[in-house]
């Protein structure tokens, strides 16, 4: 890693409007929190947390246009849904440009969707993109907020549960692939 987090702030300032940049702020004060909370590097939790959604207002078609210039796979549910790319593509700028660790591009790679067997880092981006203080107030928010301080893997569980519940009301095209996989592999944690 060749930048610190305050010069990232910057750099990602630069490019985000400030509603998006006020959002990636809030992941990365929840994700230290939360690092704190767990045990993990709070180095890494910001560094995730401040650049989750780099490639996050690019439109669908440059969003396309990068991954086929790049050589990044794109799934079938990516191809039906481009907006799921920015955290495919903004892990890949991240690596090139910031040259960030496998864990932390992994935890950007999966912040929207979720997969089975996140690490921890993955988890607490997952999470703290869900729950960071700008975020709508939803009925379920108080709980998970909550438990995110008390059980990753229930909170993942929930949030997954929440999401799915919420995306397949309002149209079944939208659910992803991993996100289902994700739930699948969490659903474990909500029977305790």
């Amino acid at each position: 890693m060749k930048y610190k987090l305050c010069d990232l702030q910057e750099e990602v300032k630069k490019g985000l409007k400030a509603k998006r940049y006020n959002h990636s702020l809030g992941v990365m004060y929840t994700a230290q929190a939360l690092a704190m909370r767990y045990d993990i590097s709070i180095e890494d939790a910001g560094i995730a947390g401040i650049l989750h959604d780099l490639a996050k207002e690019m439109k669908d078609d440059e969003l396309i246009k990068y991954c086929r210039k790049n050589g990044i796979k794109i799934s079938e549910d990516e191809k039906r849904m481009p907006y799921l790319l920015h955290g495919r593509v903004g892990a890949h700028l991240a690596k090139e440009k910031y040259d960030i660790n496998d864990d932390i591009h992994d935890a950007i790679v999966y912040h929207t969707t979720g997969k089975p067997e996140m690490t921890m880092l993955g988890k607490i981006i997952y999470i703290a993109d869900f729950i960071e203080p700008g975020r709508k107030m939803l009925k379920i928010m108080p709980e998970i907020r909550h438990l995110a301080f008390i059980d990753l893997d229930k909170t993942c569980a929930l949030i997954l549960k929440y999401t799915i519940e919420y995306i397949t009301g309002k149209d079944e095209k939208g659910l992803d692939a991993n996100s289902q996989l994700a739930f699948e592999f969490y659903k474990k944690y909500l029977e305790d």
